[in-house]
């Protein structure tokens, strides 16, 4: 049944605001089980819809969307997670800015495209423990980058006798973070191994060469366990690997290329793999040689054994068999 209704929600630590979209009425309700009962009953009591004519829109804002997205999943409501800057850009210039206004555009963007929304599927309590440590990892890799640039910088200005306190201050903080980015790490390991899916995902990824233990990770938190994109063509686009072309008319000819929009934390990831990949695996070395020989650019080479990367990790993952290195056992 198409969606005739749509309920647009702004949501902050604290609260949440939503609009009607066929009367316009904004309410607003705790960010908690109990508001979001509320929210129902007033959407039931001030929509002229039926329930299963509505559709909940609402923008990506990491924990903060976490408990109603498990109340809709609990109570079998369909909803849509959107990320901000899509809502943004597809409703060109706008001014002002506060939690009215925001679900209102939220709202008028859902009615736009009621069409063509797909509602969200909330990933695995798994994948979602893993979110959550991976986040927390990233966060103390950075901080523990960060000790390390300024210990460096000290160590080549300041005398170390003189400045006991200075040094080894910071080298606990490193110590420490390196421990725990350790244990989390170790963490994340006991959730694959206790989770039969995941587990086969993440060996199914890993059997291709050139592809490590964070890629597959990364790989299954960003797709939800391989739910969230129904091919790896439209995963490159969301991590910025796959190339567009750039051309209009008779005076536009610029060359195809790849946008800056993208995740580029996978991005990188499946950059270093490549480069593991063109060391490491026969056939990708002997492919960017023969490339790079024929004059090709090197970084539009890496690009495409990126994709042809992807492409793989999808492809094992849907058929559910290891990579056979066909090549390998070529004549």
């Amino acid at each position: 049944m198409k969606k005739k209704e749509i309920i647009g929600i702004d949501i902050s630590k604290s609260t949440i605001d939503f609009i009607i979209y066929s009367n316009q009425k904004h309410f607003e309700e705790k960010n908690k089980k109990s508001g979001f009962k509320s929210m129902i009953k007033k959407v039931e009591k001030f929509s002229p819809y039926a329930p299963d004519e509505i559709l909940y829109v609402m923008e990506h804002t990491g924990m903060y969307s976490h408990l109603i997205s498990l109340f809709f999943t609990e109570n079998d409501i369909e909803y849509v997670i959107v990320p901000g800057l899509e809502i943004k850009r597809s409703l060109g210039i706008t001014r002002g800015k506060d939690d009215k206004i925001d679900a209102k555009k939220i709202a008028l963007y859902g009615y736009r495209l009621r069409e063509e929304l797909k509602p969200t599927v909330m990933p695995s309590e798994t994948i979602v423990k893993m979110k959550n440590l991976m986040r927390l990892r990233d966060r103390m890799v950075k901080q523990r980058a960060g000790y390390k640039a300024s210990l460096k910088e000290y160590k080549s200005i300041y005398k170390r006798k003189d400045n006991v306190t200075l040094f080894l201050s910071q080298e606990r903080i490193i110590n420490h973070l390196s421990k725990s980015i350790k244990t989390i790490e170790k963490e994340m390991d006991s959730l694959i191994k206790e989770d039969p899916q995941i587990k086969q995902m993440y060996g199914l990824i890993t059997s291709i060469k050139g592809v490590g233990r964070q890629t597959a990770i990364n790989m299954l938190i960003y797709t939800d366990g391989f739910t969230k994109f129904e091919n790896y063509r439209k995963f490159a686009s969301y991590c910025g690997i796959a190339p567009f072309p750039y051309r209009s008319g008779s005076s536009i000819r610029g060359k195809t290329k790849i946008s800056n929009l993208a995740n580029k934390k996978i991005k990188t990831l499946l950059d270093l793999c490549a480069k593991s990949a063109i060391q490491h695996n026969t056939e990708m070395k002997i492919y960017y040689n023969k490339r790079i020989a024929e004059g090709k650019n090197k970084r539009s080479t890496i690009n495409i054994i990126r994709n042809k990367l992807l492409g793989r990790i999808f492809a094992v993952v849907k058929r559910k068999s290891p990579y056979v290195d066909v090549f390998g056992f070529a004549a």
